[in-house]
């Protein structure tokens, strides 16, 4: 039985004549931080770009609330999901099953776009939204608004067949194709395409700019270990738990291994695992330092000696942006986005990556990695700098959709 998702107020009158513009975001975040501090970032660069500008952030993130945002940028919270070990969804504290979880959000999204009327809809990664959640107001977008709409895209999304089955599976490809005026992609395309194998016709490829890497600065300045340190983050820490636990095996089998670490779990590693994890960090004597999330973890990277992390997206960003040795430890399931991403890099003479089959996921490897951190060469070494053009492209685009200008 077809729903009623959402119910448009079409008949309230239209802002006029407004010099004020308004940007929105829409990131589905079912899981971990990518989505919420990339349109963070985008967000803030827009806004600072421009004092009469204002932007909101539609999010599904559970840990929307415990960031602080720019001036003149808010958020809303959508109802989270949780994806199950069995591919299938459920909400995270709803009593409500998800086709009416989805519907739920469906609305929320539709009323804010139509009280809020923005410029530009920014959507992150997903065509159709979560659950195709986001085509309603698309479609009605596309009969009443004038917002411009863009797809951004991070810099590798999975392997080709995958990627490809997967958005003809979610109509994705129709939505691209229909219901964006840009697709921007957020890296560049001598590193890695991420449509590559989609069939996009050329009209709507003609329609994407490769903006570059999205740098990243400082934003609340946070208190560092004195001591020499080497940060280790898992990103979110949803999935970080072998990462993690390589680690603090290397620091108990080597009594010796310099420099110290300062461990970042991430919010979403929790529970008896963390726990395993503190007693563990504890019998370290001060060797490790462990907390649990830093929002402002910018200020961390900074002072680091050197880094050992996954390789999300945004981490990746910030090893270029604050120019760090960085061995990424990339997770291979349930996609390979961040392997493709680290042996990419890696290529490049930007970082190093810990591969499972190449170096074996050991302590000893990891005893290795770290202690080899010093001889590493920066990425600035390998013109990292010349990558991180993100923002400044990002402004220029925003700025040209909303004055409506011809591409």
């Amino acid at each position: 039985m077809d729903k009623k998702i959402y119910q448009t107020t079409a008949t309230k009158p239209r802002r006029t004549g407004a010099a004020a513009r308004r940007v929105m975001f829409y990131s589905h975040d079912t899981f971990g931080l990518g989505h919420l501090r990339r349109s963070r970032t985008l967000a803030a660069a827009i806004t600072q770009n421009d004092p009469q500008t204002s932007a909101l952030i539609l999010t599904g993130s559970p840990v929307a609330g415990r960031f602080t945002f720019p001036e003149r940028v808010d958020h809303i919270r959508l109802p989270g999901v949780t994806k199950l070990s069995d591919g299938t969804y459920i909400s995270q504290t709803l009593d409500m099953g998800i086709d009416d979880t989805t519907s739920l959000r469906a609305g929320l999204i539709q009323t804010a776009i139509e009280r809020y009327e923005p410029d530009l809809l920014i959507v992150d990664k997903e065509p159709t939204g979560f659950r195709g959640e986001l085509l309603p107001s698309l479609k009605w977008l596309n009969e009443h608004g004038r917002t411009r709409t863009v797809l951004g895209l991070r810099d590798v999304l999975d392997e080709p067949e995958v990627l490809a089955a997967e958005w003809a599976r979610k109509g994705a490809l129709r939505a691209t194709e229909e219901h964006y005026d840009e697709i921007w992609v957020y890296g560049m395309r001598d590193v890695y395409d991420p449509t590559y194998k989609l069939p996009l016709s050329e009209k709507t490829r003609e329609r994407m700019h490769w903006t570059g890497y999205l740098r990243r600065e400082i934003t609340d300045v946070a208190d560092v270990p004195e001591k020499p340190y080497v940060l280790i983050t898992p990103g979110g820490g949803g999935d970080g738990a072998a990462m993690v636990s390589l680690v603090l095996s290397a620091y108990e089998q080597d009594p010796t291994l310099k420099p110290d670490a300062m461990l970042v779990y991430g919010p979403f590693l929790s529970g008896d695992v963390r726990n395993g994890f503190d007693a563990r960090v504890a019998k370290l004597n001060g060797r490790v330092v462990a907390t649990g999330f830093d929002s402002r973890i910018e200020s961390l990277f900074v002072g680091a000696e050197g880094v050992i992390c996954m390789g999300g997206y945004n981490t990746f960003c910030e090893v270029l942006s604050f120019d760090k040795r960085a061995v990424i430890v990339p997770r291979t399931t349930p996609r390979l986005e961040q392997w493709l991403r680290a042996s990419r890099a890696e290529e490049m003479g930007l970082i190093r990556m810990l591969d499972e089959t190449r170096d074996g996921m050991t302590p000893q490897s990891m005893i290795d990695a770290i202690r080899n951190l010093p001889q590493q060469t920066k990425p600035s070494a390998a013109n990292a700098d010349g990558l991180l053009g993100g923002l400044d492209v990002v402004i220029q685009r925003a700025n040209a959709l909303m004055n409506r200008e011809e591409t």
